[in-house]
C-alpha cells in the first residue's frame, strides 16, 4: 500500500513540476542590466541569463514612401504622350557686376523648377510635402535648363551644394537652386557715357523640345521678383521684365526660351567730374592766351602746349577705360572737339605772331626814319621774345618810368603833403597807359577770338547735350 502510494505521488509531481517552472519564470522581475563590475562578481551562469536578458531591441523596418527603384527615372515624365510642363520663377539676389570692356555682366539669384511626376506620388492622410536635399536628386528626372549666352556659372556650394527639392503626396515638385551666372549683353556704346544698356538672361533646355518640354512663366509677370536693395556703382536700374519666346536649330527643331530683361540706365555724375569737366576748363583755359599781350611770346606758347597736352592725358585715360570699338562715342565726339578747340587757339597765337612780325617788319622798310643803332635793339628784342618792338611804344614806356622814378623821388626828399595824391595820379595814370599800350598791341585776330571761340563752344554744347540727353 504505501508503495503504491508514493508510486501515485511521484507521478503527480512529475506532471505538475513543468507548469510550477513556467510560472515561476513569468513572476520573476526583469532585473536591469548590470554593470562590468557587477557581472564579475556574479556567477557565469547568471552573466549569461542577464546578458540574454538586456539584448537591444530594433523596430520593424518601415516600407519607403518613395519607390524610386521601381521606376525608371532616365525618361521625362508621361514619355510618348503630351509635352511635361515645367513652370520657372526667379528671385534675383544681386547684379554683381558690369563690365563694358567684356559686353558682360554677373547675376546671382534663386531659380525655382515646378512640374509634376507622378512616378514620385506617395501615400499621406495628413497631405505634407517632403524635402530633401542634393543627394536625392541624382537619383531622379529633373529639367535640363542651361543659359544661353552665359560665360560662366556655378551653383553655390556652402556650406553644401544649395539645392532643394520638395514633393507633395500627389507628385508635384519644387526643385530649386542658388546660381551665380556671367553670360553676354550686347551694349551698344555709340551714347556712351549718355546710355541706356538692353540685357536679359535667356533659359531653355538644353536636350528637349517643344515636343517633349514646355517651359513657361510660373506666375506671369509677377514670377520675375527682385530685392529692392539692388544698387550698382555706375549705373542705376530701371526695370525688369520676363518675357519668353522660342528658338530654332537647324539640326534638333524648335526650344521654348524664357527671357529675364532688365534696363541699366548710366550714372552721368562721375563722367561729369572725372571728364567733361577737366575737359571743358582745359579749353576755356586756353582761351586766356587772347587776352595776354601778344608780344609774350614764351607765356602764351607755354600756357598753349599745357592746354593741348591735358587734352591729350584726357582723351588717353578715357580711352583706356572704355572698350575698344570700331564706332565713334558719345564722350569720344566732346573730347575730340575741346581738343580741336584748344588747338586752334595755338593756332591762332601762331598766326598772330606771324602776322604782326609781316606788319612791322613792313612798316620798319617803309618809314625808314629809325636810327642804326635803333635798328640793331629792335632786331635784338625780335630774337629774344619772336616780334618787333613798335618804336614810339618802346620810348613811351622808356619816358613814362622816367618821369615816374623822378617825380617818386621828388616826392621823397620834399616831403610834401601832396604826396599821397601825387602818388594816386600817378597809378591813375600809369593804369591808363598800361590799358593804351594793350590796345595798341591788340591785333584784330584776337580781338575777334575773344569773342567768336566761347560763343562757338557754347552752341555746340547746346547741341551736344540736346542730342545725347
Amino acid at each position: 500500500m504505501v508503495l503504491a502510494a508514493l508510486s501515485v505521488l511521484t507521478c503527480i509531481w512529475i506532471a505538475l513540476l513543468p507548469d510550477a517552472c513556467a510560472a515561476a519564470a513569468t513572476q520573476r522581475p526583469r532585473q536591469p542590466c548590470a554593470s562590468p563590475v557587477g557581472r564579475a562578481r556574479d556567477s557565469k551562469q547568471e552573466t549569461r541569463g542577464r546578458k540574454g536578458d538586456c539584448a537591444p531591441v530594433w523596430p520593424p523596418p518601415q516600407e519607403p514612401l518613395l519607390r524610386i527603384d521601381d521606376h525608371e527615372f532616365a525618361m521625362r515624365p508621361g514619355f510618348g504622350g503630351f509635352p511635361v510642363p515645367v513652370g520657372i520663377d526667379v528671385q534675383i539676389e544681386s547684379i554683381d557686376s558690369i563690365s563694358e570692356v567684356n559686353m558682360d555682366f554677373t547675376m546671382t539669384f534663386y531659380l525655382r523648377h515646378y512640374w509634376k511626376d507622378e512616378r514620385l506620388s506617395f501615400p499621406s492622410t495628413t497631405n505634407n510635402s517632403m524635402t530633401f536635399d542634393h543627394r536625392l536628386i541624382r537619383k531622379i528626372w529633373v529639367p535640363d535648363i542651361f543659359f544661353v549666352h552665359s560665360k560662366r556659372s556655378f551653383i553655390h556650394d556652402t556650406t553644401v551644394e544649395n539645392a532643394m527639392l520638395r514633393i507633395r503626396p500627389d507628385g508635384n515638385v519644387l526643385f530649386s537652386l542658388r546660381i551665380t551666372v556671367s553670360a553676354m549683353c550686347f551694349m551698344d556704346f555709340s551714347r556712351f557715357p549718355l546710355d541706356t544698356q538692353n540685357c536679359s538672361l535667356e533659359l531653355e533646355s538644353y536636350a528637349y523640345t517643344e515636343e517633349d518640354l514646355m517651359l513657361y512663366w510660373k506666375h506671369g509677370n509677377r514670377s520675375l521678383t527682385t530685392d529692392e536693395h539692388i544698387s550698382l556703382s555706375q549705373f542705376f536700374v530701371e526695370e525688369f521684365s520676363a518675357s519668353s519666346g522660342v528658338a530654332f536649330y537647324s539640326s534638333t527643331g524648335w526650344y521654348n526660351r524664357l527671357f529675364i530683361n532688365f534696363v541699366l540706365r548710366r550714372h552721368i555724375f562721375f563722367f561729369v567730374l572725372q571728364t567733361y569737366f577737366p575737359a571743358m576748363l582745359m579749353v576755356i583755359l586756353s582761351w586766356v592766351s587772347f587776352w595776354i599781350d601778344r608780344r609774350a611770346v614764351p607765356a602764351r606758347v607755354s600756357l598753349g602746349i599745357t592746354t593741348v597736352l591735358t587734352m591729350s592725358t584726357i582723351v588717353s585715360g578715357v580711352s583706356a577705360s572704355t572698350p575698344q570699338v570700331s564706332y565713334v562715342k558719345a564722350v569720344d565726339v566732346y573730347l575730340w572737339v575741346s581738343s580741336l578747340f584748344v588747338f586752334l587757339s595755338v593756332i591762332e597765337y601762331a598766326a598772330v605772331n606771324y602776322l604782326t612780325t609781316a606788319e612791322e617788319l613792313e612798316q620798319l622798310r617803309n618809314t625808314g626814319k629809325i636810327s642804326a643803332m635803333y635798328n640793331i635793339d629792335a632786331v635784338q628784342a625780335m630774337a629774344f621774345d619772336g616780334c618787333y618792338h613798335d618804336g614810339e611804344t618802346d620810348m613811351d614806356q622808356i619816358s613814362f618810368s622816367f618821369h615816374s622814378e623822378e617825380e617818386s623821388i621828388q616826392g621823397r626828399v620834399t616831403g610834401s603833403p601832396s604826396a599821397d595824391s601825387s602818388w594816386r595820379k600817378r597809378r591813375k595814370s600809369l593804369g591808363g597807359h598800361v590799358g593804351r599800350i594793350i590796345l595798341q598791341n591788340n591785333h584784330v585776330i584776337d580781338t575777334y577770338s575773344r569773342v567768336l571761340f566761347p560763343i562757338v563752344y557754347i552752341i555746340f554744347n547746346l547741341f551736344y547735350w540736346g542730342i545725347y540727353v
